[in-house]
């Protein structure tokens, strides 16, 4: 059974709105890692897919380097450039350790060169991308993020004790994709966040050699679910969107993860529907749950300074790792 010291997130009143959490910290967060990119091919040995490094100090043992690796699986439209993964640069680069960005396809700039982008579900090509980095690197652990948390997730349970990752955190994920869909269909899920998220992944499948059905529905696409319909769920095997998410979802996964595993959510968070609780889950998950914190926001002030602090998942996974700031 995990043990693990939970701790509190309890931002000032006036950013306990779970919109401001969400959407403030991508103009709050400054800093800037010098990425050192490197592109490998994904699971079908199709696309290039894009690794952007912030390595330290480091000497390798036996061909592979001692120091821990931390990998960051983004959420949809995420890369390197998103303020989750430049805050979880920063922190991991003062612990000194070892920190990478893994782009799914499509994703970071890189163009796909097959039919398949990516989808909530691809353990694949979350076990293609640790297999190559345990080629290097002896000790890893990794966090996933929103869409990017779903997939670690059901890594996690469905590889078993052959899951690369020896820990992981998951954050602000959608575990259960069916109703997180609707979630998004609430008044400024579907105003605000919808457009966001679908429109630059709507220009890019546009540019895919698509057919003249294929070209139309995606024109025509309002809301992720018409985009999963006519774009995520054909374009990845599956008969329909409701088979894409139901097939994809790690709520039903989350009870077979053997190694630790912690789970970050927030009450308010915007873009979730069903989440987990304790019965849905292994001996081997811990479940921190928040009353505030939006997606992927857990911001919160610092008075001395005058900052704001996005600070409290990076220092929640880095302890969850067994490594301090």
């Amino acid at each position: 059974m995990i043990t693990f010291n939970l701790p509190q997130f309890t931002p000032p009143f006036w950013l306990k709105n779970p919109h401001i959490q969400t959407i403030l910290p991508r103009y709050v967060v400054k800093y800037q890692p010098n990425y050192h990119r490197i592109l490998i091919k994904d699971s079908l040995n199709e696309s290039d897919v894009a690794f952007d490094y912030l390595l330290t100090d480091d000497i390798k043992v036996d061909g592979k380097y001692q120091k821990p690796l931390v990998v960051l699986f983004h959420g949809m439209e995420g890369s390197s450039q998103s303020h989750y993964a430049k805050s979880l640069a920063k922190s991991v680069h003062q612990t000194d350790c070892h920190f990478v960005v893994a782009h799914f396809r499509s994703c970071g700039g890189v163009a796909v060169s097959g039919r398949v982008f990516y989808n909530a579900g691809d353990t694949t090509e979350i076990h293609h991308y640790l297999s190559h980095l345990s080629h290097e690197f002896a000790h890893i652990c990794a966090v996933g993020v929103s869409l990017g948390g779903n997939v670690l997730a059901k890594y996690m349970g469905e590889y078993g004790t052959d899951a690369i990752a020896s820990r992981a955190v998951v954050v602000s994920a959608p575990v259960d994709l069916a109703s997180a869909s609707i979630a998004m269909e609430r008044l400024l899920g579907k105003h605000i966040y919808t457009p966001y998220l679908l429109n630059p992944i709507v220009k890019k499948a546009l540019a895919n050699h698509l057919s003249d059905d294929e070209l139309s529905a995606l024109k025509s696409a309002k809301r992720m679910g018409d985009f999963d319909s006519v774009f995520t769920a054909p374009r990845h095997g599956f008969s329909s969107k409701n088979d894409y998410y139901r097939k994809s979802s790690a709520l039903p996964f989350l009870v077979d993860i053997v190694k630790p595993t912690l789970i970050i959510t927030a009450e308010d968070d915007p873009f979730l529907g069903v989440v987990a609780v304790h019965g849905d889950v292994s001996a081997d998950v811990a479940l921190l749950t928040t009353k505030y914190g939006g997606h992927i926001g857990f911001m919160s002030y610092d008075y001395d300074t005058k900052t704001f602090d996005t600070s409290f998942i990076c220092r929640t996974a880095l302890e969850f790792f067994g490594v301090s700031l």
